[in-house]
């Protein structure tokens, strides 16, 4: 099949001008103009998108889809730890079918925004095995183990065999224990070992809030009471900034060198000692940024200029509708600019494929059209005159065409 459109976006050069793109199977199979293309693959089906611009499929990067649910239905709280009473307070209320009818919607209205893969947190891998993801998906288990630590196996190990018995859904499986105040040091170990000795990803939430600040350097704050409340072990608060205490759990002994590379979401609150740490690490991490779930919660700026320079891998996500209006990873990269005006449309469409692929271990696979890469596409109108990385931007509507896998 050869696709054409009047300009195809490939990421990995200038625009291609009355492109086309030849699909074979799941991959991409050749590239350029339609003229040379389609002379090129003669007696190939041919399908003309008209007055389109052609653009590998989004990559969302961190995401909640069991929470799709509760769009609305928590407004912003006077601090992060009323946020997480009133979302344990809704999830109470959820049923099984009910998170299964959540994460089926999610899917649905991330597809309709021209998301072709996304990275989803759950933190039910129980359920995992009765979806059909309708696009490209990585399952990550989010884990929590702040109840009950003397159960930290048993869970990695239930969640590991869930997600084993996933359908496939052509991207692959992490662990994500969810953040150092839920989530113990053992439990953050024994996930490394897991993921180097079976090569699966993983995740975390760090350093998100001022709260998460207080509680680890100060050992105060509300955040710091409500989990003391709960019964958690505070006994490694008031010593290091989150960061340092991640650097040390789960990197090497000395804290310097992580050993393994995490996909980190939202990296706000980061100190001097922080930065310097950062600097001297020599596996860089990969940094997840929802700007629109950041503005609800009215967290510290995200340092993006500085985590930048310092070589991180940095993407954008959408988090979940527990702290966002949709979906729509369109909007969320107009966001992105409206905080860095400086920061050109085409580098922050980078966020949500090149880059987005690489903190999937995928950037050969996924996030550019090129022959020998998955055949993930989709398609939005732009016209003769704009800028075609500004009307990328720009676009506010569902997403007429689509392709994953080489399947429309």
């Amino acid at each position: 099949m050869i696709v054409r459109a009047r300009t195809v976006v490939t990421m990995d050069g200038p625009p291609i001008e009355n492109g086309a793109v030849v699909i074979s199977g799941d991959r991409v199979l050749d590239v350029g103009k339609f003229p040379e293309v389609s002379g090129r693959h003669a007696g190939e089906e041919i399908v003309d998108l008209g007055e389109q611009a052609l653009l590998p499929g989004l990559i969302n990067a961190h995401c909640h889809l069991d929470y799709t649910c509760l769009r609305g239905k928590i407004p912003p709280q006077k601090s992060f730890a009323n946020w997480i009473r009133a979302i344990n307070a809704e999830k109470a209320k959820l049923s099984e079918q009910d998170y299964l009818a959540s994460i089926a919607d999610g899917f649905a209205e991330a597809k309709r925004f021209g998301t072709t893969t996304i990275a989803n947190l759950t933190a039910f891998p129980e359920l995992i095995p009765q979806v059909n993801p309708p696009i490209r998906t990585w399952w990550f288990a989010e884990l929590i183990d702040v109840r009950n630590p003397n159960r930290t196996s048993d869970l990695v190990e239930l969640a590991i065999d869930a997600m084993k018995r996933a359908r496939d859904s052509g991207g692959g499986i992490g662990l994500a224990p969810h953040a150092l105040f839920t989530a113990s040091a053992n439990l953050y170990r024994r996930c490394e070992e897991i993921a180097q000795c079976e090569n699966i990803l993983l995740t975390t939430h760090l350093a998100e809030a001022r709260e998460e600040m207080s509680m680890f350097h100060d050992a105060s704050g509300p955040l710091y009471e409500f989990l003391k409340s709960i019964g958690r072990d505070m006994s490694d608060c008031g010593h290091e900034t989150p960061f340092a205490w991640f650097a040390k759990i789960a990197g090497a002994p000395a804290g310097r060198t992580l050993i393994t590379e995490w996909i980190v979401a939202h990296l706000n609150e980061l100190a001097e000692s922080d930065f310097e740490l950062l600097e001297e690490s020599t596996s860089k991490l990969h940094v997840v940024h929802s700007p629109r779930s950041h503005a609800y919660f009215g967290h510290s700026r995200f340092p993006f200029e500085r985590l930048r320079s310092l070589g991180f891998n940095i993407c954008l996500g959408t988090d979940s509708l527990a702290s966002n209006e949709d979906l729509s990873l369109f909007a969320e990269m107009r966001a992105f600019q409206r905080s860095e005006p400086a920061f050109s449309p085409k580098e922050v469409l980078e966020m949500v494929t090149g880059n987005a692929a690489l903190a999937l271990g995928k950037p050969q696979a996924l996030g550019r059209i090129h022959a020998n890469r998955f055949a993930d596409l989709i398609a939005i109108p732009c016209s003769e005159t704009a800028d075609v990385f500004e009307e990328i931007l720009e676009f506010d509507r569902p997403v007429d065409w689509m392709m994953v896998a080489g399947k429309t």
